[in-house]
């Protein structure tokens, strides 16, 4: 196990070396300008001066591969992600007050997606081939064909042009608010819990109708024992 550890640990090293690579020249060469955006922004003329300050304040007045070299070391001698060039904090402080955030929406989206897909998979692993379990499929089918961005936008756009409703847009924290909190991440949740159960409901089947072919699960069926205790002991 250390070894096989080893092993994918160093595997990762290329992937993320080129994925930080493609992201850094791709957020370059995006069009628009931040220098221009925060002079503006800080009422300042757009002159040639004020432009070249501050690109040399943010160390962009040298090629794209040292900056990258610098952001790179940066990272890897002292664990610095450097300073936000739109709000010139540190990103780490950033990344840090977006975290629980982050979590509790996955934790909302993993049992979403577990309670609506548990119980629908087991049903259709031990109705194999009727029709709740042709509708099933369809279903997930249905769940993972959906894009999540265009759930998310349906279900927010139609409820306020229906019913006048929609969801709290300043975040409230749980521990201020529990209930404004959950208002505004159920929502969400529910939405990436939507695609995610499609997945766990289709693997759910598959495992249970592998367990389900056992020899000990036909004696058990073989000895009259209720459905309810073969599911059980499929657990």
């Amino acid at each position: 196990m250390p070894s096989y550890l080893i092993r994918r640990l160093l595997a990762l090293l290329p992937t993320l070396l080129l994925a930080s690579i493609i992201v850094f020249v791709t957020v370059r060469l995006i069009p628009g300008d931040v220098i221009d955006l925060m002079l503006s922004q800080n009422d300042v003329s757009a002159d040639r001066k004020s432009r070249e300050e501050l690109i040399a304040v943010l160390g962009l007045d040298v090629p794209m591969w040292q900056q990258y070299g610098r952001w790179a070391s940066a990272i890897i001698l002292h664990g610095d992600l450097g300073r936000s060039l739109w709000q010139g904090v540190p990103v780490t402080e950033l990344l840090l007050a977006r975290l629980p955030v982050t979590f509790e929406l996955g934790a909302i989206a993993l049992l979403v997606g577990s309670l609506i897909a548990l119980p629908i998979g087991v049903y259709s692993a031990i109705r194999q081939d009727t029709a709740g379990d042709y509708a099933a499929r369809s279903f997930s089918i249905l769940l993972l064909a959906v894009p999540s961005f265009w759930l998310g936008t349906v279900v927010v756009v139609f409820p306020s042009i229906w019913w006048g409703w929609s969801p709290p847009i300043q975040y409230a924290a749980f521990a201020e608010s529990p209930l404004t909190n959950l208002k505004q991440m159920l929502l969400p949740g529910v939405v990436l819990g939507a695609a995610l159960s499609a997945i766990t409901m289709r693997l759910t089947r598959t495992m249970m109708l592998e367990v389900l072919r056992q020899d000990y699960i036909r004696t058990a069926w073989a000895k009259g024992l209720r459905e309810r205790s073969v599911i059980l002991a499929t657990r």
